[in-house]
């Protein structure tokens, strides 16, 4: 029978499949649950053996582990490894979900729960295309590897030195994963850029007490006035980063990928409606797509500090604090990038005030090169099932392991997602639709089979 036929005759049973897997609460940023992330590994472990992959592991990290499995039965074929996650993120603030965030549910053709998207969804697709596989022809068109972890959602800590100790056992001509999204509902994107990451947590301190404004006020340094003062000092007016050595690293936006990224026929207008914004803003001379697909940023995710209750207190603040966070470009090194900020800060701090910097992650970003035949294999598998040839795209977001999987592994990586952009990813009602579900299993079927 064709694919198609096959994967509407199971597409009940395999969704009853995943709504179980879904419903391990496998959140790996919270201790409480390492159980949870181990039994959502054991899961896993069962359902590659079901699917008929062989050698199947589970490798112990320092933190959660990572499962391996393989089927190596096509020689002189390419071997692709597929990588993906099994945690999740924490479901706070759970009052804002309309249905519990394990107990999953379909509602309008969307599968609603904790990693329906993000990523159980989507690594499950790749289990159940190649089932599909195996039991339809009997064995795999290509070499195939799976290095699926569990610590993704917690920056990856301990993937790196997974992917040198075994770098040989995963060698591979091809990374493929799915953690990504479509441009727009039947628009399909081949992401070849992600934005690296790197975060800091600033404190500013001043007298020893929290003091009186009355009989202190105007006299002695405030530490949220310092702290205010420092922050507006890290952008100009153009909405330019004013940290020196900021921008080392970062390449200039070639005519050939400012016309890849007006291909993509971003209506600014309809952002603006959308998020409820009078005008949009950021660095000047730059669109919205190339502001977030090829710029460096410097964001406030954070800023608190002093009285905050309801009413009135006439109190200086002895301390302030803020989060901070860089999505950083191109060459740019995280180290320098958080090196460049602390000196710009404890140079800036106010008169009377002290300044207290802690460093924190710390990932590159991830590029590769779109000409790739591999890549070029995946936009004409997309092009085939969606009717519309994939598009070349940078995204914003970091998924920090992505440069580790290129440079130590040495091979293309093809970031073939399925995910929509509005289906609240480490947000409530979390969902994934089940229209890219559907078409998703063909299109990693068509794949695979013109490899």
């Amino acid at each position: 029978m064709s694919y198609e036929t096959y994967f509407q005759s199971e597409r009940e049973a395999q969704l009853a499949e995943l709504k179980e897997w879904l419903s391990i609460p496998s959140i790996s940023a919270i201790s409480a649950h390492k159980e949870d992330v181990r039994k959502a590994a054991g899961w896993l472990m069962d359902a590659l053996q079901r699917a008929g992959l062989e050698n199947i592991e589970l490798f112990p990290t320092a933190g959660h582990p990572v499962v391996y499995a393989d089927y190596l039965h096509a020689p002189g074929k390419p071997t692709v490894l597929v990588y993906g996650h099994y945690d999740v993120q924490p479901v706070d603030p759970l009052n804002l979900w309309t249905t519990p965030p394990f107990e999953p549910e379909i509602r309008d053709e969307k599968l609603y729960a904790r990693g329906a998207t993000d990523d159980k969804g989507q690594v499950f697709m790749h289990i159940k295309a190649l089932e599909a596989i195996l039991k339809q022809e009997g064995s795999l068109p290509v070499n195939v590897k799976l290095c699926i972890e569990g610590e993704e959602e917690i920056g990856s800590v301990h993937l790196p030195a997974f992917l040198e100790q075994y770098k040989d056992k995963l060698a591979a001509d091809a990374v493929l994963v799915s953690d990504t999204a479509l441009l727009e509902r039947g628009r399909p994107a081949l992401c070849t850029g992600l934005r690296g990451l790197c975060s800091l947590e600033v404190s500013v301190t001043a007298a020893s007490t929290d003091l009186h404004s009355g009989s202190y006020g105007g006299a002695v340094p405030n530490a949220l006035h310092a702290l205010v003062s420092l922050l507006s000092s890290l952008h100009d007016d153009k909405g330019r980063v004013s940290v020196e050595g900021f921008y080392e690293g970062v390449p200039e936006l070639s005519p050939l990928l400012r016309e890849e990224f007006a291909k993509q026929g971003i209506d600014e207008e309809k952002i603006k409606a959308k998020l409820g914004l009078d005008s949009l803003y950021g660095e000047e001379g730059y669109s919205f797509v190339e502001r977030v697909g090829a710029r460096p940023t410097l964001e406030l995710n954070g800023v608190y500090g002093g009285f905050q209750g309801e009413g009135s207190k006439t109190v200086i603040p002895k301390e302030a604090h803020a989060k901070i966070t860089c999505r950083l470009v191109g060459d740019q090194d995280p180290q320098h990038v958080l090196d460049a900020i602390e000196a710009h800060l404890k140079a800036h701090i106010q008169t009377g005030a002290r300044v207290h910097v802690k460093q924190m992650e710390k990932a590159r970003a991830f590029n590769c090169d779109p000409t790739d035949p591999m890549l070029q294999k995946a936009a004409d598998a997309f092009g085939k099932v969606y009717g519309t040839r994939a598009l070349f795209t940078k995204d914003g977001g970091s998924i920090p392991i992505m440069e580790s999987f290129s440079r130590i592994l040495q091979a293309p990586v093809v970031l073939m997602g399925f995910g929509l952009d509005d289906e609240n990813l480490h947000a409530p009602d979390e969902h994934f639709n089940l229209e890219n579900f559907d078409k998703g299993l063909l299109t990693i079927v068509e794949f695979l089979k013109t490899v």
